[in-house]
C-alpha cells in the first residue's frame, strides 16, 4: 500500500518533468545555440545568420531596386596613420576581422569586397547601426504626425513607464543618449545590464520586462552616457504612435523609396517586437544606399525622404556634453546628435556605429561613404588598436582622400 502511494507522488513528478521540458525546452535550447554562436571564435558565421538563433520579421527589397554604377576596385592606401602611429592597411582590415568592405564615392562603388563568409547577397546584423534607422523613422513619423514634438515625455507615449527611469524624460534627451538613466553597456561583463537584457531577450520575453526596472541616477539632459535602450525606447514609440510594426514602416518609407536590391530582416523578441537598438539584418550595398541618403541631407532622387529639419538636428548638436571632447561624455572623442555619432573637423562627417566594428562612414565633402561590416574577434580587450572605431575612422579619412 506504501509502495502504490510512493508511486502516485513519483508518476506526478515524472510528468511535471515532461511538461515543463516540453515548455522550457525550446528557449533552453535556443539560449544555449546562441550563447555557442557569440563564443569568439563563431561570430563569423553568427553574424550572418542571426535568423537560425532567434525570431525575425522579413523585409522584402524594393520593387525598384536602385544599382550603383561600379568600377574596378581601387587600391586601397598601403598604410595610414593614427596618433603617431602608422598602421598597413591590409593588415589592418584583416586584424579587425573585416566581412565586408565598400566604397561609393560620386555614387559609384569603387571598392566592394568580401571576406569570411560574407557575400553580396546575405544580410550582416547591423548591431547599434540599427540605431541610426530608428532616428529616421522617428523624423518621419513626426512629419507625418504620429509625434508631435522631441520635448515631450517618454511616458506620453508609453504610459507603463510612469514609475520607471524613464519616467518624466524628454524623447530629445532620450534621441541624444543624454536620458541619465542608469544602464551599464560593458559588453564583456556578463552581468552588466547590456547583458542581462540579450539573456531576456533570447529567452523570448518582452524588452519592456528590463526597461521597467531601470532606474535614473543623472538630471536628464546634462550629461552624454550612451544607453542602448533609449534606442528601444524610441523604437516602442514609434511602433504605439504609427500602430505599426518597425519593419513594416522600416520598408514603406525608406527601404522601397531607396530602391534595396535584397531581402532584409529584423530580429524580435517572443512577443513579435523589433529589437531597435540592434536588430537589423541588411546586405553591404543596402546599407550603403543608406547612408548616400544622408549623404544628400535625407534627399533621395530629388524626394526629400527624411525630413530636412530632422537631418540637421539628427546630425549637429549645440549642447556642451553632446560635443567632441567635453567631460560630460562617455565618449568624449565623438560628439552625439540624434542616434549618430558626430565627428570633429570640417568635412561634415558623421558615423554610424555598431558592435564588433559595424560602420557606416559619411563624409559630404568629398562626397564618400563607406560601409565595413566585422566580426571582431578581439573586440573586448581595450589594448588591441584594430577594435577602436577612432582608428577605423583616420582609414576612412585616408580612403576618401585618396583622389586628392
Amino acid at each position: 500500500m506504501k509502495l502504490k502511494k510512493l508511486r502516485i507522488p513519483m508518476l506526478i513528478v515524472f510528468l511535471a518533468v515532461i511538461v515543463l521540458g516540453i515548455i522550457f525546452g525550446p528557449t533552453i535550447r535556443r539560449v544555449l545555440a546562441f550563447k555557442e554562436g557569440m563564443e569568439m571564435e563563431n561570430i563569423e558565421q553568427t553574424f550572418i545568420k542571426m535568423n537560425d538563433y532567434l525570431p525575425y520579421k522579413t523585409i522584402p527589397k524594393s520593387s525598384k531596386p536602385f544599382i550603383f554604377p561600379k568600377t574596378e576596385n581601387i587600391s586601397l592606401p598601403a598604410e595610414f596613420d593614427f596618433q603617431e602611429t602608422s598602421f598597413n592597411t591590409s593588415k589592418y582590415i584583416d586584424s579587425s576581422y573585416t566581412q565586408g568592405l565598400l566604397v561609393l564615392q560620386n555614387d559609384t562603388i569603387i571598392y566592394e569586397n568580401y571576406w569570411r563568409g560574407l557575400e553580396e547577397n546575405i544580410p550582416h546584423i547591423a548591431w547599434s547601426v540599427s540605431k541610426s534607422y530608428i532616428s529616421a523613422l522617428f523624423g518621419i513619423a513626426m512629419e507625418e504626425g504620429y509625434i508631435k514634438s522631441v520635448q515631450q515625455t517618454v511616458e506620453e507615449y508609453l504610459p507603463e513607464l510612469v514609475g520607471s527611469g524613464y519616467e518624466g524624460v524628454k524623447i530629445k534627451d532620450v534621441l541624444q543618449m543624454s536620458s541619465g538613466v542608469k544602464f551599464d553597456e560593458t559588453y564583456g561583463d556578463m552581468n552588466s545590464d547590456i547583458n542581462k537584457f540579450w539573456l531576456n531577450f533570447v529567452s523570448g520575453q518582452a524588452q519592456m520586462k528590463l526597461i521597467k526596472e531601470l532606474k535614473n541616477y543623472r538630471t536628464p539632459g546634462t550629461y552624454n552616457e550612451y544607453v542602448s535602450t533609449n534606442t528601444d525606447i524610441l523604437g516602442l514609440i514609434i511602433a504605439r504612435a504609427t500602430g505599426r510594426p518597425l519593419s513594416n514602416y522600416l520598408y514603406e518609407k525608406i527601404l522601397e523609396p531607396i530602391g534595396t536590391e535584397f531581402e532584409a530582416y529584423w530580429i524580435t523578441d517572443g512577443e513579435g517586437t523589433e529589437l531597435s537598438h540592434g536588430g537589423l539584418n541588411i546586405c553591404l550595398r543596402d546599407f550603403a544606399k543608406f547612408g548616400r541618403l544622408y549623404l544628400n541631407e535625407g534627399n533621395w532622387n530629388g524626394k526629400q525622404i527624411i525630413p530636412l529639419d530632422w537631418f540637421e538636428s539628427s546630425t549637429h548638436s549645440i549642447e556642451e556634453y553632446l560635443q567632441p571632447g567635453s567631460q560630460n561624455s562617455t565618449v568624449p572623442w565623438f560628439g552625439y546628435g540624434y542616434q549618430w555619432w558626430l565627428i570633429d573637423g570640417n568635412e561634415d562627417e558623421i558615423l554610424a556605429v555598431g558592435v564588433f566594428n559595424q560602420h557606416i562612414y559619411v563624409n559630404q565633402k568629398t562626397n564618400t561613404v563607406i560601409v565595413k561590416n566585422s566580426a571582431n574577434r578581439n573586440y573586448y580587450d581595450l589594448t588591441n588598436p584594430y577594435v577602436y572605431s577612432q582608428v577605423h575612422l583616420e582609414l576612412y579619412r585616408k580612403i576618401a582622400h585618396l583622389n586628392d
